[in-house]
């Protein structure tokens, strides 16, 4: 039975991250680049401005909302920063090679546009459904965008989301978090489970507002430990980045040959690889992080600036620390994929603090994802049930977490996969269909800077 089902999911896989679908995925994103008229690229400075300048410069926030700007971004970082920097990047350089990295570039370049057009939909669709209470996300833009003949659409994408959540924001997780428990400190894998639980419990049984709060928290303080370990090994080897930079460029329209444990590999294979993993880092396309940002205290298009730079960070700024990382060590030689290619390279550049690094930052990733993985699945399930699953919902969630802990999840990680490559297609429908909507949204935002009446 597990053997059928496992061939069913290949299959569903092979479909689902294959040529077409990534294809997809990136047209999407250059179309909607093209159709908002290059935004990110020609009003960056502006997106600055209106996201993280307005934090530092502390402008209060007057619109309805449950989380401010930075607790939304935060939430969603959360889930984006995560195994995905690490894991996913060092398997695209594993299977795709040096050239991975420049085609994980190109898909986060128009993922930003695809993140921005999330962002703001989900401000604009979603609905207020308590006091002090919204939901939203690519269900509610589907339903209330395209119509209510596409409910049916709408709870197709709630069904792949909720399903994920079990998955990819849970279960994969705490068991990639316990091996790192287990590999860097010795714990036991049953006593991390327990203690995943317990403190994922306490944040979660608190809603989307105290996931906001410790987000907002952690989520800098990771990235900048993370970021500091890897700077430290690039200029530590500084005079080989450019050399390192010319091979990434190379290699994305040459076949990288084999040497010492790495295979080689296609342009295909880096083409492939480097798309779907950056898919898999940043989620532009899959929709979940509009549910967050839906709970912002700001405006559509505004709340869109932070999408862009959501991207930017996750993919080309700490994606990218973890290419150089391991190809200005040599660990791709190694014949290493995954965290341990990453830890291998930290390990090199950094030895003996290096593999620290890298455990405590999956430890802090993992946790932070699973936090925010807890909402998108929770909001999922809701729009399909009502209120009266919530608390169901996170009883299991959080039992499911010692569950991943403590066991083996091959077929669970490509289970996960599927999904997320399924949750994409509902998403990808809808930010084609209400293109018109995220423009006219833009220009009527661009119209009020240009008057000096957005703040």
């Amino acid at each position: 039975m597990l053997e059928w089902f496992l061939s069913i999911n290949s299959t569903v896989n092979s479909i689902v991250w294959g040529p077409p679908f990534l294809f997809l995925l990136v047209g999407t994103g250059l179309y909607l680049t093209i159709r908002l008229d290059f935004l990110q690229f020609k009003h960056f400075k502006l997106s600055w401005d209106k996201s993280f300048g307005r934090y530092f410069r502390r402008d209060v926030e007057n619109e309805e909302g449950v989380l401010s700007s930075f607790q939304a971004i935060s939430s969603a970082m959360a889930a984006t920063l995560g195994v995905g920097n690490i894991a996913g990047v060092s398997t695209a350089l594993s299977l795709g090679g040096p050239g991975a990295v420049f085609w994980m570039w190109i898909s986060a370049l128009v993922g930003m546009a695809t993140k921005f057009a999330e962002a703001q939909l989900g401000v604009k669709f979603r609905e207020k459904t308590g006091e002090d209470e919204y939901s939203g996300g690519v269900m509610y833009y589907i339903e209330k965008g395209m119509g209510g003949r596409w409910k049916w659409l709408a709870s197709l994408y709630a069904f792949f989301a909720g399903m994920a959540a079990f998955g990819i924001g849970n279960m994969v997780q705490s068991n990639t978090l316990a091996h790192a428990a287990e590999d860097g400190f010795a714990v036991p894998s049953w006593i991390t489970g327990l203690a995943v639980s317990f403190l994922v419990g306490l944040v979660v049984l608190g809603g989307i507002k105290r996931i906001g709060k410790v987000a907002e928290k952690l989520v800098p303080l990771m990235a900048a430990f993370y970021f500091i370990g890897g700077a430290v090994i690039i200029f530590a080897n500084i005079t080989q980045v450019p050399a390192v930079l010319a091979e990434i460029v190379s290699s994305a329209f040459n076949p990288t040959a084999a040497f010492g444990g790495f295979a080689g590999a296609s342009v295909r294979m880096a083409v492939r690889f480097g798309i779907a993993r950056g898919v898999f880092s940043n989620e532009a396309g899959l929709g979940a992080a509009s549910m967050v940002h839906a709970q912002a205290r700001n405006k559509p298009t505004r709340q869109g600036m932070w999408g862009i730079w959501e991207v930017f960070i996750d993919t080309i700024v700490v994606g990218t620390i973890t290419a150089l990382v391991i190809l200005l060590t040599g660990a791709l030689g190694t014949g290493e994929t995954g965290a341990v290619l990453a830890a291998e390279g930290f390990t090199r550049g950094l030895p003996g603090p290096g593999g620290y690094i890298i455990n405590i930052s999956i430890i802090i990733f993992a946790y932070t994802t699973m936090l925010t993985w807890s909402f998108y699945g929770e909001e999922s399930w809701k729009y399909l049930f009502g209120k009266k699953i919530v608390k169901p919902y996170r009883f299991v969630f959080v039992v499911l977490l010692f569950v991943g802990a403590v066991g083996a999840l091959e077929p669970i990680w490509l289970l996960a996969d599927t999904l997320n490559g399924l949750m994409a297609a509902p998403n990808l429908i809808a930010l084609v269909v209400l293109a018109g909507v995220i423009v006219r949204e833009k220009d009527d935002y661009l119209l009020e800077v240009e008057n000096d009446q957005a703040a």
